[in-house]
This record gives structure tokens, sequence and C-alpha cells, in this order.
């Protein structure tokens, strides 16, 4: 356990920020970072979890952020201005891992942390059109300076590939029936906010599920936002250049919001484990408590795995 890392992780908590880091205190005694370390937030988003990595690095250390959204690097940037050490913010897809490391002379790094999903930035900012809650244009891109947006997926895909889409990344068990209702509403007029998606989720469905508690377009405006952002692609590709990068006695950590990326991260940590790369420091993911499920809602689904090189 780091020391002072319950001190510094309630200090961020505190914090007048609106981004809540998730599952703080479990990710900064899992990566077990000393001071002078060397770590990667390879999703910087706000540098929540960045900004207590680098109280416990401090003045001798280095933290590289890694993120594609240029608001959020910002907006990170101003949060991490205190920080003594050497600090590097590179706006790139992790996917870019190997370039990045390589361009700021790192081979080897004590620590690496991804928090998977979409920030509290880019879910709050209806014009970024990640939610459903909220009207805004149907964009859902992580990097807005990416050629297709959901709006050119949804207007431009055909009946069968939107169900594939919405079965395979959001494993939606009416994925037929939506895609079906998508193309015949768009025959008419295009879909071009998320309000008209919404619209037409809800059309699709049978009364009864679309009464349910959780919200019914939940499943599709997450799988369209993963195919937008071709989130597992790039995770799967991500998580083998991070190990790479990992020192021996070094640790990586991961939070994932869903099944679909927890497998992932799952399958590829047992899979190191088993080629004797590393020995995993959670077999089964933690979970965020109930107190801070209670306070911070965008935690409820959080898992959190991590594994240490051993070679």
């Amino acid at each position: 356990m780091i020391g002072g890392s319950l001190k510094h992780s309630k200090d961020i908590m505190t914090e007048s920020f609106s981004h809540v880091p998730v599952m703080i205190r479990e990710v900064t005694e899992l990566l077990n970072l000393k001071s002078g370390a060397t770590v990667v937030d390879c999703t910087l988003g706000l540098g929540g979890h960045a900004q207590a990595m680098a109280r416990v690095v401090g003045a001798e250390g280095r933290l590289i952020g890694i993120d594609q959204d240029r608001e959020a690097i910002e907006k990170a940037r101003e949060r991490l201005k205190d920080f003594s050490g050497r600090l590097d913010i590179v706006r790139s897809n992790f996917r870019k891992l190997d370039d990045v490391l390589s361009s700021l002379g790192v081979s080897e790094v004590d620590g690496i942390l991804f928090d998977l999903g979409v920030s509290s930035l880019q879910l709050d900012d209806a014009a970024r059109g990640f939610s459903f809650r909220s009207e805004g244009p149907l964009d859902m891109r992580m990097d807005q300076d990416m050629p297709v947006s959901a709006f050119e997926l949804i207007n431009s895909l055909s009946e069968e590939e939107i169900g594939n889409l919405l079965w395979r990344y959001g494993e939606e068990r009416f994925s037929r029936r939506i895609a079906t209702t998508i193309v015949r509403a768009r025959s008419a007029r295009a879909i071009e906010t998320t309000k008209d998606l919404v619209d037409v989720i809800l059309r699709a469905l049978p009364y009864r599920v679309s009464r349910d508690g959780v919200h019914p377009a939940t499943r599709s405006f997450q799988a369209i936002r993963i195919a937008v952002n071709q989130e597992l692609d790039v995770l799967t590709m991500a998580l083998d250049a991070a190990l790479a990068h990992v020192k021996v006695g070094g640790r990586m950590c991961v939070i994932a919001f869903h099944s679909l990326e927890d497998r992932i991260v799952k399958e590829k940590f047992r899979g190191f484990a088993k080629e004797g790369r590393a020995v995993l420091l959670t077999k089964k993911p933690l979970r965020p408590t109930d107190g801070e499920a209670g306070e911070n809602p965008r935690s409820r689904s959080a898992r959190v795995r991590a594994l240490e090189r051993i070679g």
C-alpha cells in the first residue's frame, strides 16, 4: 500500500472539480507507485487519476498523459499545473502508445493506467452527442478530428450492418427491430440528433421494455459509441503495447465500465499470466464500495483489474 495514498485520494475527491475519478483509492494502491517513478495515464481525461499519481511520484517523478480530446487536455493541464515533476501531455489515441513513448525517449515505465469509457466532460456536453439524456448532434467522436461520426454510421450503414453493430457492441437483444426502425425512419428524413435516435429506439421496442428501469437507449448508444471510436479493437492493441513498456516489477491497471471491455482485459491479463510475463493482482475485478457508488453514480459499473510484470 502506498504511504499517504488514502490521504491524497481523499484530497482529490473533495476538490472543486465536476469530474470525480473512479475508485481512486483502489487504483493508487494497486499501482503501488513510489517517489521518482515514471507513470503513464493512457486516458488522461480531466486529470483526476493523474493528479493523484503525480502527488505520489513527486518532484523526481515523471507523468505522461495521453488523450485525444483537446478540451479534456486543456482542463487536465490546468489541473496538473502545480505538479513539480516532469509532465508530458500528448494529444493522441492510446493505440499509438509505442509512438508516443518513443517520441519522448521512454522505453520502460513503472506504471500504466487505462480508465476506459466516456469522460464526465464528454457526457455532460450535449454538443458532443454522447448522451441520450440531452439533445445534441449525433456525433460521439472522442477525437473530433475523426472523419466518421455517429451520424454517418446511422444514416449510411445497411440494416444488417446496424443490427450487427448493436448486437456485437451493445448486446442489444432487440438489435434487429431497432435496425429495421432506424432504416425506415431515415428513409423519410436523416436521423440528425440524439433525440431523433432515442425516439426511433423507443418506437422499436415493446412497451414494457421502454418502461423498464434502465434507459432503453443505453445499449444502443454504447454500441454506436464503441463503433465510432473503434474502442474494443484499440483496447486489444493497446494492452499488448502497454505490457511491453512496463518494467519488471511495474504494474498496469485498467478500469472498465461494461462487460465487453472487461472481458477483453480479463482474457488479455490471463494470457499474460499464462505466458509467465505477469502475475494477476486481481483474480476478480474490484468494484466500487456502496459509499462511492452512492456518491458517484457513474462509478457503479466500474470494474478494476491489475497485474504486475514479472518477465
